[in-house]
């Protein structure tokens, strides 16, 4: 379990959370960008992924494969990864008094392996709590868009799919309703972001959130 130091000394961790094309990619870099500017030491990351152990797991998890894998271990492969990023990345950096922004956190297990894949809960709080302890997002920024407009997104872009991506649209409507559900038990710490406006758009609303999380004007 993962201690954590006290709230004083630690650096703000950010998180942006949606469905494949809903622009967290490109937001990503506003956040960034925008604590860079209050001053602050940020490090940027991506779940899975974010270690040399993790980025393994990532393109494991992510290879399409033309034999469905189970809930149970995409789920555990997510945590395994997390686990890494957790006490190898993550939590150093907010020790140290460093900002990290990372693209997904475990919102994203409740939302895709809880909505998606239909895995209960109460399963994936047991392995939230061995991994993280009491370590929890600052702040969790959810892009939301409606399904045919991320897929088609998505889709436009120069690269294969990944097995995620290739995923039908029944599946998403369940992860971004998990994400939604998600949002509104927790709206102090995951701010809704209206993802069908224009990104100079998003990326002002996004400041705006930022803003209130930092105490700025």
């Amino acid at each position: 379990m993962t201690a954590t130091a006290p709230r004083s000394h630690r650096g703000l961790f950010v998180t942006l959370e949606g469905i494949e094309g809903a622009g967290k990619s490109t937001q990503v870099k506003t956040v960034v960008a925008y604590l860079q500017a209050q001053g602050r030491i940020v490090i940027e990351t991506r779940e899975p992924g974010g270690t040399a152990v993790g980025e393994a797991i990532r393109s494991l998890l992510l290879q399409p494969s033309p034999t469905p894998m189970e809930p149970d271990t995409e789920l555990l492969l997510m945590f395994a990864a997390r686990a890494e990023h957790v006490n190898k990345l993550i939590e150093p950096a907010l020790v140290s008094g460093q900002c990290v922004v990372s693209d997904r956190f475990t919102e994203a297990s409740y939302a895709y392996q809880g909505g998606g894949r239909n895995v209960p809960g109460a399963r994936i709080a047991v392995l939230e709590d061995l991994v993280q302890g009491a370590l929890r997002p600052d702040l969790t920024l959810l892009l939301d868009a409606p399904v045919p407009m991320a897929l088609n997104r998505a889709r436009q872009r120069d690269r294969t799919p990944d097995r995620f991506e290739s995923e039908a649209a029944g599946f998403f409507e369940a992860v971004r309703q998990a994400y939604l559900d998600l949002a509104q038990r927790a709206p102090e710490r995951i701010r809704v972001v209206d993802a069908t406006a224009a990104p100079a758009a998003v990326a002002n609303e996004i400041r705006t959130q930022l803003g209130r999380l930092l105490g700025s004007p």
